[in-house]
């Protein structure tokens, strides 16, 4: 990978941990994400004002993540509907980078060498240890794991769809503001029929934080889409992840949380896992 797009996709993991962290939306989570997406399309419009458009053949693949993107936003609702945040993220984000490693070396044929598929595995390993040790067990029911678990392969389905889809359009920031136009036009839609018109009240008061949320969660996927197109995709989609290492060394500077020893081994594994990607 190399050095420019192994800082670039660093610099998005900082952004995508920074708007979970310091965007405190006083909604619940559901409508939270509602707000953000949205905006998330006004910005996809301007993005397609400025940049060139995306080919035609990338077109189907911005329709489809933006259906994936619906089905990851509905299974993620539904986890943390009936589980615990530090129980459900790891799961849901965790297992995604080696769904995307297996899905693209056996689909795509995409070469990983043993040094970076080595790198793959720590850092997901790294994440699991500051996401589940130290927790009480897993209170998970069987329902709240399958959409937990169905969250996973959401994430690792959308991010080949668009590895792909940035390759082939020619143009990686205009397919990404195509890509925020479906997701939000397939949101609305469905939150729409789901919650009625009354939605638009309840999100109005937060559009200001909002747009920040936006324009960071935005961003942060926006540099990964095109970095899928100058290096593996699941390379980009491990190292994505290390977002939860920002959340945790955020949480020890900003909400002064105390961090344990196994805590502190996860960040060192993650940390030798994001290297070996890059010396890969």
């Amino acid at each position: 990978m190399d050095l420019t797009v192994f800082l670039a996709v660093l610099a998005a993991a900082v952004m995508h941990a920074s708007w979970n962290v310091l965007v405190k939306l006083k909604l619940d989570r559901f409508l939270s994400l509602c707000l953000i997406q949205t905006l998330m399309g006004l910005l996809g419009a301007a993005m397609l004002a400025v940049f060139p458009w995306p080919s035609a053949a990338s077109v189907p693949y911005a329709v489809l993540s933006g259906l994936l993107h619906l089905g990851y936003f509905l299974f993620l609702a539904r986890s943390y509907r009936t589980g615990d945040l530090s129980q459900v993220y790891p799961i849901a984000r965790g297992a995604a980078p080696l769904l995307t490693l297996a899905a693209t070396w056996a689909f795509m044929h995409e070469e990983v060498s043993l040094t970076g598929g080595a790198g793959v595995a720590l850092l997901v390993l790294g994440i699991w240890v500051i996401s589940l040790i130290g927790q009480r067990g897993l209170r998970l029911d069987g329902l709240t794991l399958f959409f937990a678990i169905g969250t996973s392969v959401f994430v690792a389905t959308y991010t080949i769809v668009d590895g792909i889809g940035g390759r082939i359009s020619g143009a990686p920031s205009g397919y990404t503001g195509l890509v925020f136009v479906f997701d939000a036009l397939f949101l609305s839609v469905a939150v729409l029929a789901m919650r009625g018109p009354r939605i638009l009240r309840e999100v109005a008061p937060y559009w200001k934080t909002g747009i920040t949320g936006a324009l960071l969660s935005g961003g942060a996927y926006w540099i990964a889409i095109w970095a899928m197109t100058h290096a593996p995709i699941a390379s980009v989609a491990a190292l994505r992840e290390t977002s939860i290492l920002v959340v945790m060394l955020l949480s020890m500077g900003v909400l002064k949380e105390t961090v344990t020893l196994p805590r502190l081994g996860g960040a060192v594994l993650i940390v030798i896992g994001a290297v070996l990607i890059r010396l890969a």
